[in-house]
């Protein structure tokens, strides 16, 4: 179940659009803030707030990948799979980075650490191929900078939630 507050904050985001349905993707934010992922449950809850069919709320989660319908690691690696890095290797970079942490794209490392996203046009095709490590965009990106990329990240904060700039006090 979602904090009252949580949902106080999705039902006021409602009131600052035209039209409510409008305000999903942040409702979706923070509920995501609150729980760390979307499980169905709280998809439903989303929907009933929004008074829309759960189908609607579920169809948008699965297709933005900024939502995550189960944990994710402390650190998320969204790698852009889009024709200017894929020329320039992107996805040799995907491959080889899961290769590296041991794991499938999509899929939690062993410890928990990382999450690797292969993702649609991430915005810096000057940058190619490039990643996005938790908040940090990262580019053009060789093989060979993929150890002390991932050590750099161990040592930050981990992936920020979209929402972690509002006010909002989930205690």
């Amino acid at each position: 179940m979602l904090k009252e507050q949580t949902k106080r904050l999705i039902l006021d985001l409602q009131k600052k659009y035209p039209e409510r349905r409008s305000a999903l993707l942040p409702a979706l934010h923070l509920a995501q803030a609150e729980k760390g992922y979307l499980p169905r449950e709280t998809q439903d809850e989303v929907a009933a707030l929004f008074e829309i069919d759960p189908n609607e709320v579920y169809s948008v989660v699965t297709f933005y990948d900024m939502f995550f319908e189960k944990p994710t690691g402390k650190h998320v690696i969204h790698i852009c799979k889009n024709v200017s890095c894929m020329l320039r290797g992107g996805d040799e970079l995907l491959m080889s980075l899961c290769h590296h942490l041991q794991v499938e794209p999509r899929m939690l490392t062993a410890d928990g650490e990382f999450m690797v996203i292969p993702s649609e046009c991430l915005g810096a095709c000057d940058r190619a191929p490039m990643m996005l490590v938790d908040d940090k965009v990262i580019g053009p990106v060789k093989e060979s900078d993929l150890a002390g990329i991932l050590k750099d990240a161990q040592n930050g904060p981990g992936h920020p939630c979209p929402a972690s700039h509002l006010e909002v006090d989930y205690a």
